[in-house]
Parts: structure tokens; C-alpha cells; sequence
């Protein structure tokens, strides 16, 4: 019997097809995850040949030199767009050992399986091929969540998706099978001159609610949600809102990778060590 899904997919995908025609208006969030993606692929000094860009929106992620690029999205249009594959991102129509970078941007913290779809992201690798990840994380829409609290305190209901702090993504790297995983954070702030605009980038980024039990909120509730988020106002009108980017970087297994040293392998105790620093 499988577990129950906590994400409607028919509603992701019509949310991402609604946000797809403006999504260029909307994009700083993946925007950063993808600049960060391409720092850390900077760093690495190898040559990659086949790569799939998982959750791929409008295409904007730009494959190292000489590379062949695979998109995949949920979405029918941003597929489309993309020149990708629609299909969802934790069930890949893929090969095993078919690519040898996975990029992915924006989509993990909105999958049913975040453990089934990185074991599937390891799959599709090829040994030694690397995957470089960003997800929306723990602590992210601090303020959203304190001005819907406020606004529903007698009979709170989940509006917002859960949320996975970077050591929590660190273990399912290693749940997943990765090696030599890597989990942190960064943390993008942005000001808001009302609730609206919050909502609206959202809506644009295809960011809003589609968990499986969804409850619409009421015109008196958001009036009291948006009079909440306007208190917390600085002296320029503007509340802050809280992005929590993690990033995620892990390689398929490989003989050739580095290895941890076997316990009991060590040539000094950590007692003398810490002795001679006295």
C-alpha cells in the first residue's frame, strides 16, 4: 500500500502552467539558486558531456561548454518552453548511468518522494557524475507564516509546504546513496510593501499552496493577515520576507573517489593530540 501524497500533482502542474507566461517577472529566487549552482560547478575541474537540468521552468540554466542538455519540468508549458520532457520529477523516464551532471533548481521542496526522486537523480547518473541541487528550506516565508498565524488563530490550518532544514537534506544525500554529500545554506532577504506583492511573486514563481488538502482563505482572514505582515512594517513601509536557500551537492559512487580512512586505521590517539596542544 503506498503512502499517502502530500502534494496534489494535477494542481502543481496547472500552477506552473499558469505561471509560466510571466514567470521572467518573478524569477530572483531561482535566479539565485542557479547562480549559486554554477559557483559551485565552477569549482569543480572536469569536463561534463551530458547533464539534466531537473525542474527545468524556463530553461534559463546554462550547460558547461561543448555539453548536451536534457530539461525535464512537471509542467506541460514550461516544458514546452525549455525544449524538455514533461514528465514528473520524482518518477524520471530515464536510463540508469545516462547522465553525468544533474542540476536541479527550485522543485525538490515541492515532490511527494524527496528521498525516491535524489535516489532516482542517483540513478541516472553515471559513476563519479555529480549532482548540484537548491531547494527552498526551513525558515524560508517566516513572515507569511507569522501574519497567516495571526490572522487564524482560533482554527489554523496548513498553508504552507513543509519545509527541509540543511541537515535533514544532508541525510537524505546520504539516505539517497550519494557520496561525499554536502548540504548549506544562504539566505536571500527581500522587502515587501504589502502581503500582495508577497503572494503575487508566489503566484509567479509558481511557489503557492498545492498541498493535497488545501482550505481557501477568506476575504476577513487575509484582510487580517495582511494588516499583520503591514505591522511589521520598517520605517519605510516595507516588511522583509526570508528566502532559506539549501543547496545540495553529492556524486554517484565511484572506485575512484577518495575513500574515508578505515576505523582503527589511525597512526596517533585524538588523546595525545589534544595533550600536545595544551
Amino acid at each position: 500500500m503506498s503512502a499517502p501524497e502530500i502534494f496534489d500533482r494535477a494542481a502543481r502542474r496547472h500552477r506552473r502552467d499558469r505561471a509560466a507566461p510571466d514567470y521572467a517577472a518573478h524569477d530572483f529566487l531561482r535566479a539565485a539558486m542557479l547562480d549559486g549552482i554554477t559557483e559551485r560547478l565552477a569549482s569543480v575541474k572536469r569536463a561534463f558531456t551530458d547533464v539534466l537540468d531537473l525542474g527545468s521552468f524556463d530553461g534559463a540554466f546554462v550547460p558547461p561548454p561543448g555539453a548536451r542538455i536534457t530539461r525535464l519540468d512537471s509542467g506541460h508549458a514550461f516544458a514546452r518552453t525549455s525544449g524538455g520532457v514533461q514528465a514528473d520529477e520524482d518518477r524520471l523516464p530515464f536510463a540508469d548511468a545516462s547522465f553525468d551532471l544533474v542540476i536541479s533548481a527550485g522543485i525538490l521542496d515541492q515532490l511527494n518522494d524527496v528521498p525516491g526522486a535524489l535516489a532516482l537523480t542517483r540513478r541516472v547518473l553515471k559513476p563519479d557524475g555529480l549532482f548540484l541541487g537548491a531547494m527552498l528550506g526551513a525558515g524560508s516565508l517566516s513572515a507569511l507564516r507569522a501574519a497567516l498565524r495571526a490572522a487564524e488563530t482560533e482554527r489554523p490550518v496548513a498553508r504552507l509546504h513543509p519545509q527541509i532544514d540543511v541537515r535533514s537534506a544532508g541525510d537524505l544525500l546520504m539516505r539517497a546513496g550519494f557520496a561525499l554529500p554536502v548540504a548549506d545554506t544562504e539566505r536571500l532577504r527581500v522587502r515587501y510593501a504589502s502581503i500582495g506583492r508577497l503572494l503575487g511573486d508566489l503566484r509567479g514563481m509558481a511557489a503557492t499552496n498545492v498541498l493535497a488538502t488545501r482550505h481557501p482563505l477568506g476575504r476577513a482572514a487575509l484582510a487580517r493577515a495582511a494588516a499583520a505582515f503591514a505591522g511589521t512594517a520598517d520605517a519605510d513601509g516595507r516588511t522583509s520576507e526570508t528566502f532559506e536557500i539549501v543547496f545540495l551537492t553529492g556524486w554517484s559512487p565511484s572506485p575512484d573517489q577518495p575513500q574515508p580512512a578505515k576505523r582503527g586505521s589511525a597512526t596517533a590517539s585524538l588523546a595525545a593530540a589534544l595533550r600536545d596542544r595544551k
